[in-house]
């Protein structure tokens, strides 16, 4: 059965590593939901993309950020097409400066889109798939969640934390049939990556033994791994997949 009519909610997925995770997972057949907070025009470029894939795309102006705007979302995804599979807290933002120069505001905005975000989504999500006693978490990671990068404090804090939610929860669930895995990129082709500096880019890539940047479509297709049944075992979870072209062997 694979994907096919699978109902999987993604946060963040509009772009970068999310609008690859939406595609891949419609290209086999997952009716997929997915958040953007305010780039609609781009949030129409992909459910257009989707018309004609084997699945079905819609999405849902949220602000991850808001607990209550989550729960109405994920109710109306249920309402649609009636449960949820697959839980990917990929909804991520990053503000980087030096710890002793960091605002308050970019240290809590961080926090509070990468991790309370995942806590709002799964937590609204995670008693459906409780009560079918069958489903997939993924967190979006990264390894400055596992090897810190100078300048991003608050965004390696906040990645890390993703990788200890995804132990903790692990455990919490998986008498109940429910998996929960993270994927941990290295340096990824997107807007992100764009937007830092030719230093810190070389700072990146020196490190990386296949001396090139991860690109969304590869994060994707680890994501569609662990979302399908067929593909990865119900034994696999609690863990953290690296992504990182080497950097870390």
């Amino acid at each position: 059965m694979g994907l096919q009519n699978k109902v999987a909610l993604v946060s963040g997925g509009s772009r970068g590593i999310g609008r690859e995770i939406v595609l891949s997972l419609a290209k086999r057949g997952a009716y997929v939901g997915f958040t953007y907070l305010s780039n609609g025009e781009a949030a129409k470029q992909v459910e257009e993309e989707a018309k004609g894939l084997e699945g079905k795309v819609k999405a849902f102006q949220v602000d991850i950020r808001d607990r209550e705007q989550v729960k109405k979302m994920v109710e109306e995804v249920v309402g649609i097409w009636g449960t949820l599979d697959i839980i990917v807290n990929n909804a991520g933002i990053s503000k980087d400066k030096t710890l002793p120069f960091m605002d308050i505001e970019e240290w809590k905005s961080v926090l509070e889109t990468n991790v309370f975000g995942a806590f709002y989504l799964t937590q609204a999500a995670a008693f459906y798939l409780l009560k079918k006693k069958k489903g997939r978490i993924i967190n979006i990671s990264s390894v400055s969640g596992i090897n810190g990068i100078p300048g991003q404090t608050n965004y390696s804090t906040s990645k890390a934390g993703l990788i200890g939610f995804t132990r903790s929860l692990a455990k919490e669930v998986a008498r109940y049939g429910i998996s929960v895995n993270a994927v941990a990129p290295g340096g990824v082709e997107t807007d992100m990556f764009r937007a830092l500096s030719e230093k810190q880019k070389d700072s990146l890539l020196k490190n990386v033994p296949m001396g090139r940047m991860c690109m969304p479509e590869e994060v994707a297709r680890v994501v569609v791994f662990l979302s399908d049944d067929d593909m990865s075992p119900d034994y696999l979870t609690g863990s953290t997949i690296v992504l990182d072209g080497g950097m870390g062997s």
